[in-house]
């Protein structure tokens, strides 16, 4: 008896531990997911992530049930993510706006580095300078000594104080060591209709939403924000060469967070997942459609994206003294 009760103890010793998060991990996905975007559809987030989600629900073997939650600027729909049960059944379609730019700018109901499980960068989305088609300088240098030249005798538009095109602008104007009036607008749509009817000068904005206007020969290109060139726009240089400021790299990001706890073996087989939807090359042609760059990375990689992006943002905000109306 003794012998048995001392062979059964060793047994139990060397048997793996199953934790609760382990076991509901190995068992993951035995139902749908949902995916909460929290801008309305046909937004680049929303179509970045209803992309991915299609490629993956493949591989995962359950299907990726598409939730759009807008308003607040995307803070409504990432609270419900961060108060959602860590079950690895809800997901989020991140993006630089509520996880990045909000939090320097505004209390949000939620914190973005504690209340989120990154998971996947999905996509990378660039911004490009573009003046309206009768503005005088030839390219991107032109433009910067004729501002120089003239301090805040030009204007340029974004689609809200604090939005990216702004916090971008903003960038490209303090390392050019420039000044322009800042004009804001309610939304990229009307911003660029005055830019191309001429009340505006110039304006950084997405390539997704130029890139027409720039082909039609309704807006002139002088570079892009991304250190690399876009794949939508491939004769169009990067504003770190063409204006002469190396290093120059300003892109928006879009990805995948759970809400914080979800087990880590999850978080890593969406991110797994995704690195091998981005590599398909019908869904890197739906990208150049859409003036985006796929991407992926890990969920620690994500992290330290996430991270450095919020101070990065809080810089720029700082130094430009960029306040919310209220």
């Amino acid at each position: 008896m003794k012998t048995g009760l001392k062979l059964l103890c060793i047994a139990l010793a060397a048997a793996p531990v199953v934790t609760p998060s382990s076991a509901l991990a190995q068992a993951w996905p035995n139902k749908p997911i949902r995916l909460i975007v929290p801008w309305p559809p046909g937004q680049a987030t929303d179509l970045a992530a209803r992309i991915v989600a299609e490629k993956i629900s493949q591989s995962l073997g359950q299907p990726i049930v598409v939730e759009n939650k807008p308003g607040a600027g995307g803070m409504i729909g990432s609270e419900q993510v961060a108060k959602a049960a860590p079950d690895g059944y809800t997901l989020l379609a991140a993006s630089s706006g509520p996880i990045s730019i909000m939090p320097n700018l505004q209390k949000i109901p939620y914190e973005p580095l504690k209340d989120f499980a990154p998971v996947t960068l999905t996509a990378i989305a660039p911004f490009a300078l573009v003046a309206r088609p009768n503005f005088p300088a030839a390219n991107a240098r032109d433009l910067v000594a004729l501002v120089k030249a003239n301090p805040d005798k030009f204007t340029f538009s974004s689609s809200g104080t604090g939005a990216t095109a702004h916090l971008f602008s903003e960038l490209f104007h303090s390392q050019a060591q420039i000044k322009s009036r800042h004009v804001p607008y309610k939304g990229s749509a009307p911003a660029l209709t005055d830019l191309m009817g001429g009340q505006i000068d110039y304006t950084i904005e997405t390539v997704a939403s130029i890139v027409s206007h720039v082909k039609s020969g309704k807006l002139k290109a002088y570079g892009v924000t991304s250190i690399k060139r876009s794949s939508a726009m491939p004769d169009v240089p990067t504003l770190a060469e063409a204006a002469n400021l190396p290093g120059f790299d300003a892109s928006a990001w879009i990805g995948y967070v759970m809400p914080a706890g979800t087990p880590r073996e999850i978080t890593q087989r969406i991110s797994a997942e995704v690195h091998k939807a981005v590599q398909a090359q019908d869904l890197k042609d739906r990208y150049v459609t859409l003036g985006m760059e796929p991407a992926a990375n890990t969920p620690d990689e994500l992290m330290a994206l996430m991270r450095r992006e919020q101070e990065r943002y809080g810089q720029i905000i700082k130094a430009a003294n960029i306040k919310l109306e209220q």
